[in-house]
């Protein structure tokens, strides 16, 4: 098991149109916004990956400075208190296989998210193979 991280940030009107969030739209492997359902994170181009973890807490510790680095943004105080809950809960999810997801408007009608897409395999996605081909086994997950 691995971990890969993806970020998008752009308008929250983009956000809005799911056509271009679905896998079997024309313009999904080739547009950053984020997937209706995570997991399809994986089967975008692996140029979308931001990086790639054995260690759960190396991409925690990732998905941290993703997050506090666009928190000045957050709308309000209840974004940036959401968002410590997230950061607050994601070693454990991580550290279980499960993906960590973020997502928090940010001023000027803008939209973070913030992702740990657990690969091979993933849970609710078991089927969808590694973008990069990369196959570890139990012993080699750190």
């Amino acid at each position: 098991m691995h971990h890969h991280g993806y970020v998008w940030l752009g308008s929250g009107h983009d956000l809005n149109k799911d056509g271009p969030r679905r896998p079997a739209h024309p313009d999904f492997g080739s547009t950053t916004v984020v997937p209706l359902e995570v997991a399809h994170w994986l089967l975008k181009p692996p140029s979308f990956i931001r990086g790639t973890w054995t260690a759960p807490a190396a991409a925690v510790a990732w998905f941290e400075r993703q997050v506090r680095e666009h928190a000045p943004s957050f709308t309000s105080g209840h974004e940036r208190d959401r968002s410590a809950g997230v950061i607050g809960t994601a070693a454990e999810t991580a550290a279980g296989g499960r993906d960590v997801v973020g997502g928090w408007y940010l001023a000027g009608q803008r939209f973070l998210s913030v992702c740990l897409v657990t690969c091979s395999p993933n849970r609710t996605r078991p089927d969808i193979p590694c973008p990069t081909g990369l196959r570890l086994g139990p012993a080699a997950a750190g």
